[in-house]
């Protein structure tokens, strides 16, 4: 059976960092380099001209249009596509910023090319990866909101829609297996939205990673 190729796009506004990024993905036969753009309005256009790839290595910091921007736009318009910020900042600012705007991993850019290509494989089977700095980050950042969340019993069904949205399924076949409609998934994701107090399907399952309502 062959490995799956999956198609990666680099934005990054550092044309040195990119030509080395490419230069390292290359050295692996299952990633294909769809692209690379210097930032959020170009790399629109290039998938406008490619297609959408895989998995995105995100900067944050870019002219014309950063990271959280960038992410927020994806996910609007190709939620299938995940997102690992890489990224100079290590601060729990712009690891949340960058989660909650889209992003399922955060690697630091002088992380290791194991940890790299592991991250990669990883986010591009579960849709999220978490490296030790994210999970302090996400730590400190749950210990710091309130203790008793509004109304944040859930029932049957928004658990199993809870634990189905930490798969690789989209919302349409999450709605099928759930033998519910796209509707009535639509409503279960904006009301746990609303009790978890986040924006993103990858903030809905780090939230229930942490809580506890997420098994996998």
């Amino acid at each position: 059976m062959e490995a799956q190729i999956i198609n990666i796009a680099i934005v990054d506004d550092h044309t040195l960092f990119r030509q080395g990024m490419v230069k390292l993905l290359k050295e692996s036969e299952t990633l294909n380099i769809l692209f690379e753009a210097e930032n959020g309005l170009d790399m629109i256009n290039e998938i406008t001209k490619n297609g959408a790839p895989d998995v995105i290595l995100m900067d944050i910091t870019m002219p014309k249009m950063d990271g959280y921007e960038s992410s927020k736009w994806i996910k609007a318009n190709y939620p299938e596509v995940k997102i690992i910020a890489l990224s100079m900042f290590d601060d729990e600012k712009a690891i949340l910023g960058m989660l909650r705007s889209g992003a399922g991993g955060y690697l630091i850019k002088h992380t290791k090319a194991t940890e790299l290509f592991h991250a990669i494989n990883e986010i591009n089977v579960n849709h999220f990866y978490f490296n030790e700095l994210v999970s302090i980050k996400l730590l400190q950042s749950l210990q710091n909101q309130p203790t008793t969340p509004k109304n944040e019993k859930l029932n049957a069904n928004e658990l199993q829609f809870l634990n189905l949205c930490a798969s690789d399924l989209t919302y349409k076949e999450i709605a099928s297996q759930m033998n519910l409609s796209p509707f009535t998934i639509n409503n279960y994701r904006e009301a746990l939205f609303d009790k978890f107090q986040v924006k993103s399907r990858t903030a809905l399952v780090i939230y229930g990673l942490k809580k506890g309502y997420i098994h996998l």
